[in-house]
């Protein structure tokens, strides 16, 4: 595709036949598609809704029957005089109590057959503070709770209606209790006077029986109440939650008698249905989302693969046509783009129309002038970093040669001539290696010799109050480095780490991680403070070469990259750490320098 929107570039005539008729196809196509499915999705939401209109019908019957047998089961609950003088009357001797609540039990158990084929448990509670509850597991709220429920003080407050109302854990405040949909009642006598309540308790998902299995994915029910809770739905997310705008669309809809009502829910688009259940005094919404019922009804990923097919089929005929035309210059093309940025010294073949071998010529003659440029940088670059590490190598401090002059002189005079030898002879293979070796990179083996030899002609002048350690992994030892990377480093922490101290360590390490070459000088002298960075040389006095801790840095960088090179960790009192990082190198010839 790439090549394709390339070649538009060079050949104005095609881009605008090209652009015209994919334009073309794509707008007939999606016009049409539009149109199609607009109009399909008005008259399918219009289908759905008159159907639905009718369920909504039958599951208001159904609720109709259900709410018949609550009502008759209360008013015989209200006209037993057995139930009456259960809770009404005083307390008595245990076997007056014990016949009071056989009696109440045989007249519940008759009462209750008016609701045997709904799952529903029935609580009566009277002034005198009994309680009796056919199956109390369905709604298990404590006697002190029930007395104080604020189902039990909407009910007083209209004491001769029944009521639906939710309650659940957190309405009622007792732990346990499932959401539950409670019918409530006060017991009142012919004087007016309440002497109990009645309280039916369905469970939600069995309430929700009425409704579940009329609905689907995008085709939900919410069951409200006049403050607009949701008692009971399929979507056991919205069941005990408050929605007074879902109420609100649900009260405009019986008020005007609306078929139906389109409303921006959760910022999706819907389509209400709502059905005012008088006996119940609920409302059930069935909220229909237009985008899930409408996706079960055009399948949207195969118009969208069939639009695609046509696109790309105008696009294969355009692309075949205009190839014949462009052949020679998209052949220069991917000649061009398949040449890296570093590919200086590749040619791109000469052929086709004379505009197309004219751009050829002119490509080529652009890449040898930009391949002689770039090599006669890299030369000089090279040139100058040799020249450089040159001079700086050259730079032995005669103040080093003279006191380890010094050093060998007094050991002569003391007799202890073979370690006089042994410093002279690390004298000579130290400057050796420094001056006598010209190769920028030498070996991990060969700057250990030249750190050991150094180490050496230290402890020899100033003694061995610094101990040197060495812990370097065998199969490193072949890898380069810079020549003098390290030792800068460990030369540093003998004239500054232990200015305090009278005595410490140094750690030299060296090992592999990942890709990586990682060296580290470990020394716990005084430390000092740098956040981080580069410490400058001070004193050059009792160096051994110019090449200083920040050129080791700045070297690496210049060699390997900006992620390579020194990061320094130090604490006051607590020591010095130096990590040098350097990718792995197995030879000169290594891709990687």
């Amino acid at each position: 595709m790439r090549n394709v929107l390339d070649r538009f570039k060079y050949n104005g005539l095609f881009v605008k036949m090209f652009i015209i008729m994919v334009a073309s196809i794509v707008a007939v196509s999606i016009t049409a598609t539009w149109t199609t499915m607009n109009v399909s999705g008005r008259v399918f939401m219009e289908t759905f809704s008159i159907t639905n209109s009718k369920i909504i019908a039958q599951i208001r019957t159904g609720m109709d029957s259900f709410n018949y047998s609550i009502v008759l089961t209360s008013n015989k609950i209200a006209q037993s005089g057995t139930i009456r003088q259960f809770l009404t009357e005083g307390g008595g001797d245990s076997s007056t109590m014990v016949g009071s609540y056989f009696q109440m039990g045989q007249q519940m158990n008759r009462i209750r057959s008016s609701v045997d084929a709904y799952e529903v448990g029935i609580t009566v509670t009277g002034v005198n503070g009994r309680r009796y509850s056919t199956d109390r597991s369905y709604w298990p709220v404590p006697d002190d709770a029930l007395a104080n429920h604020p189902i039990t003080k909407r009910s007083l407050a209209e004491p001769r209606k029944l009521m639906y109302s939710y309650d659940d854990a957190e309405v009622s405040g007792t732990p346990g209790i499932e959401p539950t949909i409670i019918a409530s009642k006060a017991l009142v006598d012919r004087s007016g006077a309440v002497y109990g309540m009645v309280y039916f308790a369905v469970r939600e998902p069995y309430f929700a029986r009425f409704y579940d299995s009329n609905t689907s994915l995008g085709n939900d029910v919410a069951v409200m109440d006049k403050r607009g809770t949701i008692v009971s739905s399929n979507r056991n997310d919205w069941i005990g939650q408050r929605s007074p705008d879902l109420l609100q669309y649900a009260m405009e809809i019986d008020e005007k008698n609306l078929d139906y009502k389109n409303a921006d829910i959760m910022g999706k688009d819907h389509l209400l249905l709502s059905e005012h259940i008088a006996g119940l005094d609920l409302y059930m919404v069935n909220v229909i989302d237009k985008k899930k019922v409408l996706g079960q009804l055009t399948d949207t990923k195969q118009i969208a693969l069939l639009v695609m097919a046509i696109i790309a089929a105008a696009v294969i005929i355009v692309f075949l046509i205009s190839s014949r035309m462009t052949k020679s210059l998209t052949r220069l093309v991917k000649q061009i783009s398949t040449i890296s940025k570093y590919e200086f010294d590749r040619h791109v073949k000469v052929d086709g129309s004379y505009e197309t071998r004219q751009l050829g010529i002119a490509f080529n003659a652009m890449i040898d002038e930009l391949n002689d440029y770039v090599s006669k940088l890299v030369e000089t670059q090279k040139q100058q970093r040799n020249a450089e590490l040159e001079a700086l190598q050259q730079q032995i401090n005669p103040h080093f040669l003279y006191n380890t002059l010094a050093s060998v002189k007094f050991m002569v005079q003391q007799g202890n001539k073979e370690k006089a030898a042994e410093t002279i002879n690390a004298l000579i293979s130290l400057l050796q290696n420094a001056i006598g070796n010209v190769s920028e990179m030498i070996t991990v083996q060969q700057e250990l010799d030249n750190m050991k030899n150094y180490v050496f002609i230290n402890q020899v002048r100033y003694g061995e109050r610094i101990r040197v350690s060495y812990f370097i992994t065998p199969d490193c030892l072949e890898y380069r480095i810079p020549k003098l990377m390290i030792q800068p480093f460990i030369e540093n922490a003998f004239f500054h780490a232990f200015n305090e101290k009278s005595e410490g360590y140094i750690y030299i390490m060296v090992a592999q991680e990942g890709s990586s070459l990682v060296c580290e000088v470990v020394d716990n002298g005084d430390g000092m403070n740098i956040n981080g960075g580069i410490p400058k040389q001070v004193s050059k006095r009792q160096l051994f070469s110019g090449i200083g801790v920040r050129n080791v840095n700045d070297r690496i960088k210049l060699l390997f990259g900006e992620e390579y090179g020194v990061t320094i960790t130090s604490e006051i009192g607590e020591g010095t750490r130096v990590k040098i990082r350097i990718p792995l190198l197995q030879s000169n010839n290594d891709p990687n320098f």
